[in-house]
Order: C-alpha cells, then sequence, then structure tokens
C-alpha cells in the first residue's frame, strides 16, 4: 500500500497547482509544473507498481483534471477576486455619451476623407464619424443618420 501513497500525494499536488493556475496568472508556470507532478506520478506508477495501475492512474487523471478545472472556474465566478457588480443603465452608467444622440439630422463637413472612418465637423465640434461604406470626399456636406453606441454615423447630404 505504502507503494500507491507517494504517487496519489503527487497527483493530489498536481490537482492543487491547476487550482492555484486559475487563481494565479503565471503565464503558463503553474501549468507545466503540473504537468511534470502528473508525468513523474505516472512514471512511478508504471515502473514501480504495474501498468495496469498505470493505466488506472491515466483513467482518473483524463477524468478528474477536466473536473476540477471545471471547478475551479466555478469557485473563482464565487471567489472575491471575480467582479460580483454588474453595470447597468438603472445605477447611471451609459455607454454612449447623451450628447451624441443631438447630433441625429444635423448637418456638417467632412474634415477628412471618409472611407468610411474620418473625421467630419458638425456645428463647432470636430468629431469621428463613420459611414455606411460609402466614400466620402474631404469638405462634402454630410448629415448625421443615427448614432449606435459610441459611433456617429453619417451619409452625403442630398
Amino acid at each position: 500500500m505504502n507503494t500507491y501513497l507517494f504517487p496519489i500525494l503527487i497527483q493530489i499536488m498536481g490537482m492543487i497547482v491547476i487550482i492555484a493556475e486559475i487563481f494565479i496568472p503565471s503565464l503558463g508556470l503553474l501549468t507545466l509544473m503540473a504537468l511534470a507532478l502528473f508525468g513523474y506520478s505516472l512514471y512511478l506508477v508504471f515502473t514501480t507498481i504495474s501498468v495496469t495501475a498505470g493505466y488506472v492512474f491515466t483513467g482518473l487523471d483524463l477524468l478528474l483534471v477536466p473536473f476540477v478545472i471545471y471547478m475551479g472556474i466555478q469557485l473563482l465566478g464565487r471567489s472575491s477576486l471575480s467582479l460580483k457588480r454588474e453595470l447597468s443603465a438603472k445605477d447611471g452608467v451609459a455607454s454612449q455619451s447623451e450628447n451624441f444622440k443631438a447630433y441625429v439630422n444635423m448637418q456638417g463637413r467632412a474634415a477628412t476623407k471618409l472611407r468610411p472612418a474620418g473625421m467630419a465637423m458638425i456645428g463647432r465640434e470636430r468629431l469621428d464619424v463613420v459611414t455606411d461604406g460609402e466614400y466620402i470626399d474631404k469638405g462634402e456636406l454630410i448629415v448625421v443618420t443615427r448614432v449606435t453606441g459610441n459611433q456617429i454615423i453619417v451619409e452625403k447630404s442630398k
């Protein structure tokens, strides 16, 4: 029974290192350490115990390692290391500037070539704008058709 104890302890240490990798960003160093622990444990089992026991250990590793990773990610979601608060409009968080909505239907001039993105003068403001794919030369009259997110979408004025 003592021959099984050391490889099992090494396997448990490998599982702990996998969980640590989830919580501590190590650029894969902890993953390499876990792989080394699993590899050494399997080497010990195959060479000192038996090939059958080695296959049993390998099969258990193939089942338990994904389960441990899944449980570690679930644990990370509940830990204090993760963001628990969602930002929403109810809390006053806006993903776009309210004053962008005021530019809809306003006219201006393309300050740069719009192919399809560029700069435009709308009112007294120089703004980043985008077209729906059409090319507009510098200096041409444009009109703001809509605002989506933080994009001001324009087209040639008719």
